[in-house]
């Protein structure tokens, strides 16, 4: 059960009366209907008024509240039908259509019913607080359903601060990712704890929004004032699409200016200092490694280090060292030293790190490893590998700050099948919300990415996905998505998107906001594109 502080409409005056009224206004009533109204689900008939009302009365997807014998029953809208009894039967609407037509002899309006089938989602009833008898308080207790509404009960809109403790969002500290749909006097504002601590999955088809709304939580978290409390920003930027945030906007144009609180290193100037990598590390990079020769790297990499303590080294000092060694295997040797030169040829380990983890992850900071000047995936993996591993353990020693790591593209890093980075983010799935090391897996083919990661992610923000795998996948890895939900996943329109899981106490629809900093399209248009080629070609 979960209590709620429940503060209702006190003393109103006239015009507040008004606006509560409108809010809380009559749309319908519950009807009967085989082994309906029952716990799960029931029906209701919406009001003649609102029947005529030219505007739509109600959505799916939308809230409504009614009062019954067992306390307020919340529930949501999961489906809306029409039904006319003067065109239930097709030869009856054929004949009278030869002649004068059906409209202009019955009054077809007037029989036209608009019915909604609702699932109930909890109740909540009244009690008064007598711990403190000096101040008694008017608490709600929420529960589950246990009894269904009956026919006759009256149905209306949820009231805006019902839905706000109802759903669990936050009016003050939370991220704002946008509108309620269809309650868009509500801000879907998010507890970060709940939200982020517990890791995030981001998914949807391309095209349908995924990066917009990564960029509107980027926003958000770089824009929260201190004394809620800041957390880092690490971002893995396949495609450079955040790189933009670290660019002042021009003047006039109304974005915020978030360049002073992002950092943009691009993947031909990072590197790997190889003093913090151990010989299992390496056998991540080279899987085809056996065991003896990972045990055996490792002894050498612990005899380098006691040789030449406090001193950094880089994967060609290493290499030197074993070329030099007369006692090792002959074969070992050539075998382990191909493995390492294979390495060394991406020439990414050196003796310094960059960027400098521990200088540059900070509070309400951001920092983008921008990897779209590297076509390689095996390089792009290994320094996810690297500098995830290396946000990881720092964390867990506290030389860092909190911080959430956002992975585009997840599916090539984190695959259900093997990859060099895939170990370290299954990782931060199962153990990073213990250390304050959070998770945000984005993909747009659910299908690839790790079961075992995307379980593990406490709230899942889906847009649009078509795809039947996809979607299957999708339940399957969390229980909190049921048949209905994802059947309203693949009707989703671009920039809306369905949040389910610990975030929020139960699904919602957001429209996500619109971005307040200048990250917009940076790929031209195909016919843009064409055209400037077109003229280059022409002279």
């Amino acid at each position: 059960m979960v209590y709620f502080k429940y503060f209702f409409f006190k003393n109103l005056n006239k015009e507040e009366s008004e606006v509560f009224d409108q809010l809380n206004k009559k749309i319908g009533t519950v009807i009967a209907y085989i082994n309906e109204p029952n716990v799960n689900q029931f029906r209701f008939v919406l009001t003649e008024e609102n029947n005529k009302n030219k505007k739509i009365p109600i959505r799916k997807g939308q809230f409504i509240e009614l009062s019954t014998d067992d306390g307020k029953i919340i529930a949501m809208v999961m489906e809306i039908y029409k039904t006319n009894r003067y065109f239930s039967r097709a030869e009856s609407v054929r004949e009278y259509e030869k002649t004068y037509g059906i409209q202009s002899i019955f009054p077809t309006e007037k029989w036209e019913h608009i019915i909604a089938i609702a699932k109930p989602l909890c109740k909540f009833n009244e009690f008064i607080n007598e711990k403190d008898n000096s101040n008694k308080s008017t608490n709600f207790k929420l529960d589950r359903v246990s009894f269904p509404p009956s026919p006759g009960d009256y149905v209306y809109l949820a009231s805006d601060d019902i839905l706000n403790f109802l759903l669990g969002l936050k009016k003050t500290d939370g991220l704002n990712l946008g509108k309620i749909r269809y309650h868009e006097n509500i801000d879907a504002k998010l507890d970060l704890t709940r939200f982020i601590q517990k890791h995030i999955a981001i998914l949807a088809m391309s095209g349908a929004g995924k990066s917009y709304t990564t960029s509107v939580l980027i926003e958000e978290l770089l824009n929260r004032d201190p004394s809620f409390g800041r957390i880092g920003v690490v971002i893995i930027d396949v495609h450079g699409e955040y790189a933009s945030l670290c660019e002042k906007p021009n003047k006039n144009t109304g974005y915020k200016d978030f360049s002073e609180l992002v950092k943009v290193i691009k993947s031909p100037y990072m590197t790997i200092n190889t003093s913090y990598i151990s010989g299992y590390q390496f056998g991540d990079y080279q899987p085809n490694m056996s065991p003896a020769q990972i045990r055996e790297l490792n002894r050498i990499i612990s005899e380098y280090r006691r040789k030449n303590p406090n001193m950094s080294y880089s994967l060609r000092d290493l290499i030197d060292y074993i070329t030099a060694d007369d006692q090792m295997n002959q074969r070992s040797k050539e075998a382990m030293l191909g493995w390492l030169d294979s390495l060394d040829y991406l020439h990414i380990f050196s003796d310094e790190e960059n960027p400098k983890i521990e200088e540059s992850v900070r509070p309400g900071r951001a920092l983008i490893f921008d990897l779209s000047e590297t076509i390689s995936i095996k390089h792009k993996q290994i320094l996810v590998a690297y500098f995830a591993e290396r946000l990881f353990n720092l964390r867990k020693e506290k030389r860092i700050c909190p911080f959430i790591l956002i992975i585009e593209e997840a599916h090539q890093f984190c695959p259900e099948g093997k990859s060099i980075s895939k170990r370290i983010i299954e990782t931060y799935a199962r153990e990073g919300r213990k250390f304050g090391a959070s998770l945000c897996l984005i993909s747009q083919r659910p299908v690839k990415l790790s079961t075992t990661a995307l379980s593990q992610c406490g709230t899942h923000i889906i847009m649009r996905i078509t795809n039947p795998s996809d979607l299957d996948h999708i339940k399957k890895s969390s229980e909190q998505i049921t048949s209905e939900t994802l059947g309203l996943i693949s009707n989703l329109p671009i920039g809306e998107a369905l949040i389910v899981g610990n975030a929020v106490n139960f699904p919602i629809f957001v429209k996500v906001r619109e971005k307040c900093s200048n990250t917009g399209e940076r790929f031209l248009k195909l016919e843009e594109e064409a055209k400037i080629w077109e003229k280059k070609y022409s002279k």
